[in-house]
């Protein structure tokens, strides 16, 4: 490993000396932030410049952190010919640095955070957004607990003759349909799995449990519980990006699309939040039942939730989940042990109380998921509110005020939203709604291959 004359590696972090000592043939580092859509962007740099990272970091134009879907720039936000496309300083996530598993040489990838040129936190920088809301919690005396659960769909690397994917046909036999909860579905991919749990283990990416879901070639993953909730959001993205990168290395094509298929699941993204006191203690119980700040966090989330959908609903295809008989809620509701409802308190021992989270696609972007879902619970708390009775029984054939169900209404409650502003920054709400509103204006200009099928010789 080469270094800049008079370095001593002893005078790095302990991360970077660790890296050194794991991976000492390690080639090159793959440095990036998280931009709006939840993709990974940044740079690869010769592993010669790590030590330049930890000193200086590196600059990106600020414009990065909220291209749209298809990587292009968002005139709208103000950020990018407008500013001459200025340049932020990015720098090192402490404790991110982590070997690349999979890469057919050996490398290490390393979060950033983007910073303003006076070195303040780039409000427009995901982490930054995710943050805030963490802070609010944390000047209550408050940790959230956090864990997220993420559903995907494993493809054929190459598509059928209309385009279209076709569910991977190693994961289940012919003639057989996917068994939900199945054990041969997970058998039949084991190599596959022991790579993806290979490559958490060796990133220290807590994974848990794996099942098998409803739809063919669908599965899902479970993190493990951290009281970090910008650690359960690092964790969710990096899980994303090894998941196809080790679908990739067998030949398939894994998809957090929230709708890949109109015949089956869609994929979400579950979020499990508790908070802790100062003496780590659980709030959300008390003596051993349901505490008053858990009634007033579910309320706060009810409350907010129409206003947050786009965070969670965050594309077109996001929308298509949401349908009637589904395990997708469509309604802000919440129940004990019931997973027809957006908010779920699942059957657990008093010290593990927590609410799930059941609204977001697997296709959001975790930071703003998260910190919509702590800015709701403080909101929650902070106004003292009390929910609705709970629903007993399918929520889906019981009234509850909807969700928008379209993304450009969706799209019109956040942009007015107080409770975003207030969340996110009212600068964060503008840039968001204009790169939505990019990608909205793009795809109604496009003719999806189902008008053709209905209307091409039929009109």
């Amino acid at each position: 490993m080469a270094t800049t004359s008079g370095d001593s590696r002893q005078d790095f972090p302990a991360e970077v000396q660790r890296f050194w000592h794991d991976a000492p043939n390690a080639q090159f580092i793959d440095a990036f932030i998280v931009d709006i859509n939840g993709i990974a962007r940044g740079k690869r740099l010769p592993i010669s410049a790590l030590a330049r990272l930890y000193d200086n970091g590196i600059c990106l134009p600020a414009s990065t952190a909220l291209l749209d879907i298809r990587g292009e720039e968002v005139e709208a936000t103000g950020l990018a010919m407008e500013t001459g496309d200025a340049d932020h300083s990015c720098y090192p996530v402490p404790g991110s640095l982590r070997l690349i598993p999979w890469s057919t040489r050996p490398g290490g990838q390393l979060l950033l955070h983007m910073c303003t040129p006076s070195g303040t936190p780039f409000v427009g920088d995901p982490r930054t957004a995710l943050g805030g809301a963490l802070d609010k919690l944390r000047a209550r005396g408050l940790t959230p607990v956090v864990a997220t659960e993420l559903e995907f769909r494993l493809f054929d690397a190459d598509m059928d003759k209309r385009g279209r994917p076709r569910a991977a046909r190693q994961s289940s036999a012919p003639g057989r349909r996917s068994q939900l909860y199945g054990l041969d579905e997970l058998d039949r991919l084991d190599t596959l799995f022991a790579d993806i749990e290979a490559a958490c283990l060796a990133q220290n990416l807590p994974m848990d449990t794996l099942i098998a879901e409803q739809s063919e070639g669908q599965y899902e993953i479970n993190l493990e519980h951290v009281p970090d909730a910008l650690l359960a959001a690092d964790y969710a993205v990096l899980l994303k990006r090894t998941v196809k990168a080790c679908a990739r290395r067998h030949g398939l094509a894994a998809s957090f699309m929230a709708k890949p298929s109109d015949d089956s699941s869609g994929n979400g993204m579950h979020a499990h939040v508790s908070l802790l006191d100062s003496a780590g203690e659980n709030v959300f119980t008390q003596d051993g039942q349901p505490s008053t700040q858990l009634l007033q966090a579910v309320a706060g989330l009810l409350d907010t939730m129409a206003d947050a959908t786009a965070l969670f609903a965050p594309h077109a295809n996001s929308y298509r989940r949401f349908q009637p008989g589904s395990h997708a809620p469509m309604a802000s509701t919440w129940g004990s042990d019931n997973r027809t409802t957006a908010l779920r308190i699942p059957l657990s021992a008093p010290a593990a109380t927590r609410i799930e989270h059941r609204v977001a696609g697997a296709d959001a972007n975790p930071y703003l998921v998260l910190a919509a879902i702590l800015g709701g619970i403080e909101h929650g708390l902070a106004n003292e509110l009390s929910p609705p009775p709970e629903i007993r029984g399918n929520a889906h054939g019981q009234r509850a005020p909807a969700l928008p169900d379209a993304w450009g209404v969706a799209l019109e409650r956040f942009e007015r939203s107080p409770f975003i502003a207030d969340c996110l920054g009212a600068d964060y709400q503008a840039w968001f709604t204009a790169c939505k509103r990019q990608e909205r204006d793009r795809l109604s200009r496009i003719v999806p291959a189902s008008e053709y099928d209905l209307y091409l010789q039929t009109v």
